[in-house]
């Protein structure tokens, strides 16, 4: 078996742990500050939504081009951008200047380039990864994310003391570094055309089409897409919780970062152990269909129990959904042939956010009438009730994808 850690893997990875410690970063203060200015629950996950947006037509557009033009290339090329949107905003705070709706339209990109950059991501990363080191790959992958609980608590604190203007321009160092480490990666990409010859418009659509009747063929990719599709629907219910702590006697943001540090810590936990642990082959979907029902429960009932039991809920989930996470990522990117990879990816990130974003809007409209615990509970059911009616039921096609030696 070949090593995982090749020269290209181990800068693609280290690049994008900078940067998703700058995102962290920039992104919860910005929230702490929307929600400081605002003082409304709906206002606030306008916000949210607002950044989400993006990923419902972005991916779409960018996957068709992203199996044809150089994914490498966009990928350095959004997180210099990255870098140059933060260092604007920080003069713009610098000088005391807030406006809501300058805000969401810079958010609205910044939603726009994120989805780019993610699936140019995960369209280049299976090529990075040697044969038969899938799963360690998509171990390191899920820990990534899980690194950037540590900038939580510190965005809270240099929020306090150093303001947002100051976290924006060390972000925009962050993007900076991760995207001249990113211009070093010198992987072969087969997939892209020969120099001279045209992208016509018509070939685009096409191909956009091909991506979304990839999906209708393959019945498995059919289940996953549309569980995964009420999944995000329900899990965005957690863009209330900020409000939540913010507002409820007892509790606070720091406590907010602590019991939501421990899910990522748990994730942190869980991928660290995928990395060493292989999975039995044939028990895959069996451990990934129990993540899904657990998980639905803890939903449901987590908000109802004392600050200390939130957070050991909150890290027994992330071992448990970090380790559905890489059956999912690791065995469907594995299943997907690379010349489809980028529509395939395309389609799902855009099919997710619309879950999101509705399930968000709808949040963030029930939460101005009925208690946010009430909300919660709503969302966790309805993420239960797909886990049975969908993911189980659909099962004879989704064990041939997840039930793979990767």
């Amino acid at each position: 078996m070949d090593k995982l850690w090749t020269r290209d893997f181990t800068i693609l990875t280290f690049g994008s742990v900078v940067s998703v410690f700058g995102n962290a970063l920039a992104s919860f203060a910005i929230s702490l500050m929307v929600l400081d200015y605002s003082e409304s629950v709906f206002l606030f996950v306008l916000f949210m939504v607002t950044f989400n947006l993006p990923r419902i037509f972005a991916p779409l557009l960018a996957g068709p081009l992203l199996d044809a033009f150089s994914r490498r290339k966009t990928i350095y090329t959004m997180d210099f951008v990255s870098a140059g949107l933060f260092i604007f905003l920080f003069f713009l705070l610098s000088g005391g200047f807030f406006n809501y709706p300058l805000l969401l339209a810079l958010t609205f990109f910044k939603g726009t380039v994120d989805s780019i950059y993610f699936v140019a991501y995960e369209s280049l990363y299976p090529v990075l990864v040697a044969k038969g080191n899938f799963r360690k790959a998509y171990s390191v992958s899920s820990m990534i994310m899980p690194l950037s609980a540590v900038m939580m608590p510190v965005a809270a604190f240099l929020y306090d003391t150093i303001g947002v203007a100051q976290i924006l321009l060390y972000s925009s160092i962050a993007f900076l570094v991760a995207a001249v480490l990113e211009t070093q990666i010198r992987v072969d990409e087969t997939h892209l055309r020969e120099d001279g010859e045209k992208y016509r418009f018509s070939e685009f659509t096409t191909s956009l089409r091909e991506g979304i009747a990839y999906i209708k063929k393959e019945k498995g990719l059919q289940v996953i897409t549309a569980y995964f599709f009420v999944a995000m629907f329900a899990f965005s219910s957690h863009s209330l919780l900020l409000p939540y702590f913010n507002e409820t006697p007892g509790l606070s943001v720091m406590l907010y970062t602590l019991v939501m540090g421990a899910a990522v810590f748990g994730r942190f936990v869980g991928g660290a152990i995928q990395y060493k642990v292989e999975l039995p082959k044939e028990k895959k979907f069996m451990i990934a269909m129990t993540v899904y029902i657990v998980s639905s429960f803890v939903e449901i009932g987590f908000l109802f129990t004392p600050v200390v039991i939130m957070a050991i809920l909150m890290f027994t989930t992330g071992v448990l959904t970090v380790t559905s996470f890489n059956i999912r990522m690791s065995s469907t990117q594995d299943y997907i042939p690379d010349e489809t990879r980028a529509r395939y990816n395309g389609a799902f990130q855009m099919i997710m956010t619309l879950g999101t974003v509705s399930g968000q809007l709808i949040a963030g409209a029930l939460a101005e009438v009925i208690p946010i615990r009430a909300v919660v509970v709503i969302y966790g059911t309805i993420v239960l009730m797909a886990a049975i009616f969908i993911m189980w039921r659909g099962r004879r096609h989704v064990i041939p994808i997840f039930n793979r030696n990767v």
